[in-house]
């Protein structure tokens, strides 16, 4: 997504946007009333911030940005999965050792962080930077992830 659009958007609009969608989905009738996030790049800090504002049950990010206070992940009510390419030169270690952090002093102990020897963007098939072997196994993990938690 160009930094442009990513740019644009408006936290608190945003917000509101995916608490109503996550309400909504809840509600219907054909679901279970569990609910899982997940998203990739500007989208897998999305998925951490919707779980921050409403309560989720699993939640997964896929090299998204992770700074974020302990004040605000004590919100958090189910476990989270978290995806990271080591040759990714943003959301980089020390980011992600940081919100491993801020989680322990939120008293967050279901997490789980998978790094692959890849660059940010190794499961979007369209990016050159994609790893096949890395994205089927991130894959995997999620969708292994979502059946436990989710049912």
């Amino acid at each position: 997504m160009p930094r442009a659009q990513t740019g644009a958007v408006k936290a608190e609009e945003a917000t509101d946007t995916l608490v109503s969608w996550a309400g909504w989905l809840k509600r219907h009738e054909a679901s279970t009333g569990k609910l899982g996030t997940v998203g990739w790049c500007f989208g897998g800090g999305w998925s951490l911030n919707a779980s921050i504002a409403t309560p989720v049950d699993a939640t997964v990010i896929y090299y998204g940005r992770v700074t974020r206070e302990a004040a605000d992940l004590k919100k958090l009510k189910g476990p989270v999965l978290g995806h990271f390419g080591t040759q990714d030169k943003f959301i980089n270690r020390e980011m992600v050792s940081g919100f491993e952090a801020e989680l322990a002093k939120a008293g967050k102990t279901d997490v789980t962080i998978h790094w692959y020897d890849a660059d940010h963007a190794f499961a979007n098939p369209s990016s050159a930077r994609y790893d096949d072997a890395d994205a089927k196994l991130s894959w995997d993990r999620t969708t292994t992830f979502f059946k436990e938690n989710l049912g």
